[in-house]
C-alpha cells in the first residue's frame, strides 16, 4: 500500500520545518509528502526547497493563491496531486510521534476512515522547540505537555481495543490527524469547497464518509501527535455549522464542489 502524507500549511515556515524534521524521524516513512500551501509567502517555499534536497522521500509543494482561509480547497488539490492509495493528513504546526505513520498504517481498514487525536504543547516547550529547529523525542513525562487526558499514551493493546469498539457509530474528525483511502475520498468528492473560513469542513467530510458506508475508527493510544502552541484567533463558525447541518439534513454524500475539478 503506497502512503501519501499531506501537510497543510500557511505562513509558519519555522513550525513547518519542525514538522518536516519529525517526518524525517519516522520509523516507517510515508512514500511521499505533499505540502498543501494555502498561499504562504517566499519564506515557506525556501524551507520546502531546503528539505527537498536530501529528504528520504519525494516532497511535492502544492500552492494556491492567498484569498483567505481555503483549507478545503488546498486539501482537495493536495489529494489530487497525491499518488498514494492511503492518505494520512496533518498540519504544518505539529510534531509527529516517531511511530505516527507506522501506527496509521497498522490501523488502516478498507471499511473505515481513521480519526486520531492530539496533545497541545505549552508556550514554553513550543518556544524551545521552535528555537532549536529540531523535533525532540517527547514522552508522556516531558515538561510542557498540556495534561488532563491520556491522549499522549501509546499502547498497541489499548489502541486495538479502542479501534474495534470505541464509538463504533460515531462520525467525528480532526483534520490534523486523520487518514482515509484515496478512493473513498474521491467517492465523496473530497472536501466541500463551499466551506470557507475556519471550522466544520472536517466534520462534513466525516459525515459524508459515514453516509458512503465507511465507519469511523478511533486511533486513540496510537498515532500520537503533539500540537505546537499558538495564540487562538477569534473565530466564528456559525455559517459553516449551519452548512454542515444542512448537508446532513439533505443526506449529501458527494460534495457539490470538490476534488473532481482537479482530477
Amino acid at each position: 500500500m503506497k502512503v501519501s502524507l499531506i501537510i497543510s500549511t500557511y505562513n509558519r515556515p519555522d513550525a513547518l520545518s519542525v514538522t518536516l524534521e519529525s517526518v524525517r524521524n519516522q520509523s516507517r516513512l510515508p512514500d511521499e509528502v505533499i505540502i498543501g500551501d494555502d498561499g504562504s509567502g517566499a519564506d515557506t517555499a525556501r524551507v520546502i526547497d531546503r528539505f527537498k534536497d536530501g529528504f528520504p522521500v519525494p516532497i511535492i509543494h502544492v500552492w494556491q493563491e492567498d484569498k483567505g482561509f481555503r483549507l478545503a480547497m488546498i486539501r482537495n488539490r493536495s489529494v489530487a496531486a497525491a499518488s498514494g492509495d492511503y492518505i494520512i493528513q496533518t498540519d504544518g504546526d505539529v510534531l509527529l510521534h516517531p511511530h505516527f505513520i507506522r501506527d496509521h498504517i497498522r490501523m488502516a481498514d478498507p471499511g473505515c476512515y481513521c480519526k486520531g487525536n492530539w496533545v497541545k504543547l505549552d508556550p514554553e516547550l513550543t518556544a524551545m522547540v521552535m528555537a532549536s529547529g529540531r523535533a525532540p523525542r517527547l514522552t508522556p513525562w516531558s515538561a510542557g505537555i498540556v495534561e488532563g487526558n491520556l491522549k499522549w499514551m501509546r499502547s498497541r493493546i489499548l489502541s486495538w481495543g479502542f479501534a474495534r469498539w470505541f464509538k463504533r457509530h460515531g462520525w467525528a474528525a480532526i483534520g490534523c490527524n486523520m487518514a482515509y483511502f484515496r478512493r473513498d475520498f474521491i467517492a465523496v468528492n473530497g472536501y466541500d469547497e463551499t466551506f470557507e473560513g475556519w471550522g466544520k469542513e472536517d466534520d462534513d467530510l466525516a459525515h459524508r464518509l459515514v453516509r458512503l458506508g465507511r465507519r469511523m475508527r478511533d486511533v486513540r493510544f496510537a498515532a500520537v501527535l503533539y500540537h505546537l502552541w499558538h495564540p487562538e484567533a477569534e473565530r466564528n463558525i456559525d455559517i459553516n455549522a449551519r452548512h454542515c447541518a444542512d448537508n446532513d439534513a439533505a443526506g449529501i454524500v458527494r460534495a457539490p464542489a470538490g476534488i473532481s475539478q482537479y482530477l
